[in-house]
């Protein structure tokens, strides 16, 4: 079985060395760089399955990095490490295109569960038995993990293509919070965790919500979610 390639930007060496030995047992190959612009390159030009990259880094900031990458068309997933307590941070992170956020400092344990949700949800995303969804002028191919609106493409993160994904399967229904969350995230939803609400956000900026006839997303309180289609004219 193949390793899954992890590469870890961060300047602080002793702890990537440090998980790099705590991940090798559990089958995660860990590449690490102390720069972000010599990480971006890496990134850039190297095949990973994930990005754990810190927001604090020399040369260029993580989100410098996030974003270039980005606007690269890189869809390989990023786990973001934030400054613990710092909201902004966190929320600039997701609307940037991270899939996931872990304050600092951390258990690794805890890192390795992030990973390996996220790992997992993109697999499970591969071998979906339903190859494509469509609600309306909404398309979504599940193993090729895009989708579009009216025919043009949508530039989505891994998360936001499952919650997406998800919604549209259910589409008219409510979908928990709950749900969403263990579904798009991997993991159980926690007090005053905003992730959800935030990818949520910006899925509704890409799908151009509140043009007339529209695709909506919409929120009911103490529930959930719903992707409403848009009315037949």
């Amino acid at each position: 079985m193949t390793a899954n390639r992890i590469l870890i930007i961060d300047d602080d060496t002793r702890l990537t060395e440090m998980l790099a030995e705590y991940l090798a047992p559990e089958g995660l190959s860990v590449t690490a760089y102390a720069n972000g612009s010599t990480g971006l390159r890496e990134a850039q030009t190297g095949e990973y399955d994930l990005i754990v990259l810190d927001v604090m880094l020399p040369g260029l900031s993580g989100f410098e990095v996030l974003k270039q990458l980005r606007e690269s068309g890189s869809e390989t997933p990023v786990l973001m490490l934030t400054a613990r307590g710092d909201d902004v941070d966190r929320i600039v992170g997701l609307e940037m295109g991270a899939d996931d956020y872990l304050p600092k400092p951390f258990n690794p344990r805890e890192l390795l569960a992030r990973i390996k949700a996220i790992l997992r949800r993109t697999a499970e995303s591969e071998q979906e038995d339903v190859v494509e969804i469509n609600v309306g002028p909404l398309r979504a191919h599940m193993q090729r993990r895009e989708a579009w609106l009216d025919g043009e493409p949508l530039k989505l993160t891994n998360a936001e293509f499952v919650i997406l994904a998800t919604l549209m399967k259910a589409a008219g229904d409510v979908v928990s919070r709950e749900t969403l969350t263990r579904t798009a995230l991997g993991r159980r939803l926690l007090p005053d965790d905003r992730s959800l609400d935030t990818h949520i956000s910006n899925l509704r900026k890409k799908l151009g919500q509140g043009e007339q006839g529209g695709v909506q997303i919409r929120s009911v309180r103490g529930s959930g979610y719903v992707l409403v289609p848009p009315m037949d004219n």
